[in-house]
């Protein structure tokens, strides 16, 4: 699988965030409790929603299932002016990104074994420190074998 790589502008988001750990997975608390409220969301660009991870710097060089990290469930807004009460505004800051198109259930974790220990020490790029996120759009079904996804992976080249 050959990721597309893109320049990703600068993207507004409204969404809530939830510490968690792969070992103490929350993200069906998060996603439970962020979608009765999506549509109190006045401003969305898109139907799409966002799936974002905030690792710490050192989260893949010292993999460890219990490292937390920060997941939100989001939408993209055209501004951040109205924020709904008990949601969050984010900048997701642009730049250089892997965008591979994923067709399969979102807990088959085969996917990221993929890209980062394949795709990434075979390519010319290093993993970049900023967001991950997932583009979950019209032909997302949770946990279902023939949903449809976008994974966006930060990366910048090995020749800087």
């Amino acid at each position: 699988m050959t990721p597309r790589i893109e320049k990703l502008n600068e993207k507004k988001l409204i969404g809530t965030p939830l510490r968690m750990s792969l070992s103490q997975n929350r993200t069906g608390e998060l996603w439970g409790s962020f979608m009765p409220r999506k549509r109190e969301i006045e401003n969305r660009l898109t139907n799409e929603m966002i799936s974002l991870q905030l690792y710490q710097p050192s989260h893949f060089i010292n993999f460890d299932p219990e490292n937390e990290f920060e997941k939100w469930a989001a939408v993209e807004v055209s501004d951040l002016e109205n924020v709904p009460s008990g949601m969050e505004a984010f900048n997701l800051t642009g730049g250089l990104y892997a965008v591979f198109e994923y067709k399969g259930s979102s807990s088959d974790t085969g996917i990221f074994q993929y890209i980062f220990g394949t795709w990434l020490p075979h390519s010319d790029y290093d993993l970049d420190d900023r967001p991950h996120f997932e583009v979950l759009g019209a032909k997302y079904k949770n946990n279902d074998p023939t949903s449809e996804e976008e994974i966006w992976i930060p990366i910048r080249s090995k020749n800087v």
